[in-house]
């Protein structure tokens, strides 16, 4: 491997189960690679592939527009449980579950049937490099390299050997996959050995989707052994497939002919072509940012699953760091990740390896901004502004408004808002707009461009805010009615009730900053903004998860979308709202784990850094590195013991590493606002702030620390430190270096 072990991991032993396979992809693209030299499988999967149903005439939102005014006035009125009847009757449907294609499955015969001799007791290693996207496994004579590019979009599997032999073929047998699935192989020889297909058409439907490999075969025979083709006395062989999704036949002679074109240039070595047009595109990106907490460098060479295994520690933390981000990079492209970023081993994926947009998706994709990757960024606009169209018909059909309502649960392709039932009233959740938007200003801040797409997008949902807050209370204040906090209920109401608090501090955020992009009608979106109630504190002392008087707060609860004013918002922080800081300071400490979700944990950590709570980052990151959530892949898995393959903690984790070291706003820069005691020293590089520069951070066990700012626009900022306030002015081109504590 060409990086260093804190850019990477090992492991002795190839992969046994499909979760603990080496991840590749390339955002379009994913690879599972498992590494056994005897019967090597790389899973092929890709992000378009979801399952069709029968009836995809019922995935649209419910027409509940005319019934809207009577469940106000009877929620309104103290009828607690009147929205469980706001609905059209419809059963809890799920949205389309994403799958896997197949397996590419490479077989060597046994020891003493084939020239092929191999010593199955020699030293063995499996490795992934982040820095290339690389996973190689080797022993004895043999090697098998594996990596998705990014220039190409295709899998690239390079495998040598003295005298190789194998059984090469496309198997759709994978765990649960539906019976009626429509097989269909083919494979015949071609002047570089052979090319593989298999097609698969799904049940009921006309839709299908294709894999295609072409195999490169150096040295000895390739024969047609069905379904697949049969190497022997090779050197080596060079593996391209792609998969395609599509209604009638592929044309696979044309597929074929485009993957041929790869290996065209004269190049004596065509897989290292191949890896060099990828990595300028992969390593230029993962190498933007980096985290050196200073780790024991004998610590920082063992295995994953051995630095797992361990009290975790600086060299953990530098691992989780980088393959977080490494596999967030993997698995955006023409969409973000999903719940499983953009792998999976199984048919039967938990909560259909969709998209969860109300906690899940930002969760995810929270570091994109400052940990700089825009290329996160730029896949979870794609998601966004393909499906506006269908969050106007959200808007329109459940609340007879204009504008857009996002949806919770979405398969890529539809944006309409059908999956929901009493218990999930999912319908009823109108930040989600607001909260998906975020990122996407974050990244405008980040980079001083705002883009058209979203200005016009922050339009439409304060044209949904001024159609939908129409009654107000007996003070003349608005009132968010329905009302729904994902996926909580008061412990005296219904479900579906009103102004909870993040629906208020959506809309707020959402009307504001549609007014600062669109002058034109600034005035009126401000002065709605400003007729929403505040935030109420409990008789506790802490930020009500509802903001209407008796509703009492249900804190056992995974989700904490009440604290969307503190995170990723900025409506609630220590330094402009000191008290409302407080109450949420509060209503996070009672807050329970419920049922130890990991994307519950690491949402607690983000919100307490930014309440400048480092024993509370510190007691969140010690339940997720102490639960046994990560997989020896390095992915991790939704409940504790690796219970349910899972990528809300592998993707989340970078966010809370560098949101503990530094914040910014377009106008604030925090230092070091919540460094839990555990990293005592280390250094943070070419992380991006909000008000247009890049920052190196480093700081020492005796309480010290540095930061080069590198700003590319004159802006003058407060600095916040341990020691307090002072502004700060930036000069566009001229670096800033300034000392402060640490703590």
């Amino acid at each position: 491997m060409s990086g260093t072990p804190v850019h990477g991991t090992w492991e002795p032993e190839p992969a046994a189960r499909w979760e603990d396979a080496f991840l590749s992809g390339n955002g379009h693209h994913g690879a599972l690679v498992f590494g056994d030299p005897d019967a090597d499988r790389v899973i092929v999967t890709h992000h378009t592939l979801v399952r069709p149903d029968r009836d995809d005439g019922r995935r649209r939102p419910p027409a509940l527009a005319a019934a809207l005014p009577a469940l106000q006035d009877r929620l309104l009125a103290g009828d607690t449980a009147a929205a469980e009847d706001f609905t059209d009757g419809r059963p809890l449907q799920w949205v389309r579950p994403f799958h896997p294609a197949f397996q590419l499955r490479l077989n060597r015969p046994p020891e003493g049937d084939t020239h092929d001799t191999h010593d199955a007791r020699a030293p063995y290693r499996r490795a992934v490099d982040f820095t290339t996207g690389e996973t190689r496994a080797t022993r004895a004579g043999w090697t098998s390299r594996v990596f998705v590019s990014r220039a190409d979009d295709v899998i690239v599997q390079h495998v040598t050997a003295p005298h190789l032999t194998l059984d090469l073929s496309l198997d759709p047998g994978l765990p649960g996959a539906p019976a009626g699935l429509r097989i269909g192989h083919g494979a015949v020889l071609t002047p570089e050995g052979a090319l593989l297909t298999l097609r698969a058409r799904y049940p009921g439907s006309d839709l299908a989707y294709t894999g295609v490999t072409l195999a490169a075969v150096t040295g000895g025979t390739v024969k047609l052994v069905p379904p697949g083709v049969l190497v022997e006395g090779a050197t080596e062989v060079l593996l391209l497939t792609r998969v395609h999704r599509h209604t009638g036949e592929l044309d696979t002679v044309a597929e074929s002919r485009a993957l041929r074109d790869l290996l065209a240039a004269p190049h004596p070595a065509p897989y290292d072509d191949l890896l060099a047009r990828h990595l300028a595109r992969h390593r230029t990106a993962y190498d933007r940012v980096t985290l050196d907490l200073a780790a024991d460098p004998a610590e920082r060479a063992l295995p994953g699953s051995a630095l797992l295994a361990g009290a975790g520690g600086p060299a953990l933390l530098e691992r989780l760091f980088a393959a977080g981000r490494y596999h967030l990079l993997s698995a955006s492209g023409l969409l973000p990740p999903r719940l499983t970023g953009l792998w999976t081993g199984d048919w039967n994926t938990a909560w259909s390896g969709a998209f969860t947009t109300n906690a899940n998706l930002n969760l995810q994709t929270a570091s994109a901004a400052a940990a700089a990757l825009p290329e996160v960024t730029e896949a979870h606009a794609a998601l966004v502004h393909r499906q506006l169209p269908d969050w106007r018909d959200n808007a329109r059909e459940i609340f007879g408004a204009r504008g857009a309502v996002a949806p919770s649960h979405t398969d890529g392709e539809s944006g309409h808002t059908y999956h929901f039932s009493r218990e999930y009233p999912l319908h009823l959740w109108t930040a989600g707009a607001d909260w998906l938007l975020k990122p996407l200003l974050d990244h405008d801040e980040t980079h001083g461009t705002p883009d058209p797409r979203t200005t016009a997008a922050l339009a439409e949902v304060a044209l949904f805010y001024e159609d939908f807050l129409q009654r107000t209370d007996d003070d003349g204040h608005l009132v968010v009615v329905p009302s729904y906090s994902p996926e909580n209920r008061p412990g005296n109401a219904s479900w579906g009730t009103l102004n909870a608090a993040m629906d208020l501090s959506a809309a707020r955020h959402a009307l504001r900053t549609a007014a600062d992009h669109h002058p034109e009608h600034a005035d009126r979106w401000r002065a709605l903004a400003e007729r929403l109630p505040a935030h109420r504190v409990n008789a506790d002392g802490a930020l009500a998860e509802w903001a209407w008087p008796g509703l009492a707060d249900t804190y056992d609860h995974r989700h904490l979308s009440h604290l969307y004013g503190v995170w990723p918002l900025e409506e609630i922080n220590p330094y402009d709202t000191p008290d409302l800081a407080e109450a949420a300071r509060r209503a996070l400490a009672l807050r329970g784990a419920e049922n130890d979700s990991a994307h519950g944990h690491l949402h607690h950590a983000l919100v307490a850094a930014r309440l400048r709570d480092g024993a509370g980052v510190a007691h969140a990151l010690d339940r997720v590195l102490g639960g046994d959530y990560f997989h020896a892949s390095l992915m991790s898995a939704h409940y504790p013991h690796r219970d349910v393959y899972n990528a809300d903690a592998a993707h989340a984790l970078p966010a809370v590493l560098v949101e503990m070291l530094v914040q910014s706003t377009p106008g604030r820069l925090v230092l070091l606002p919540a460094l839990p005691a555990s990293c005592p020293q280390g250094e943070l590089r070419g992380v991006r702030t909000r008000f247009g520069a890049s920052l190196d951070l480093t700081w020492t066990a005796d309480g010290r620390a540095s930061a080069r700012l590198r700003p590319e626009r004159t802006h003058r900022i407060e600095l916040r430190t341990p020691s307090g306030a002072e502004p700060l002015d930036l000069a566009a081109g001229e670096d800033r270096v300034i000392s402060v504590k640490a703590r």
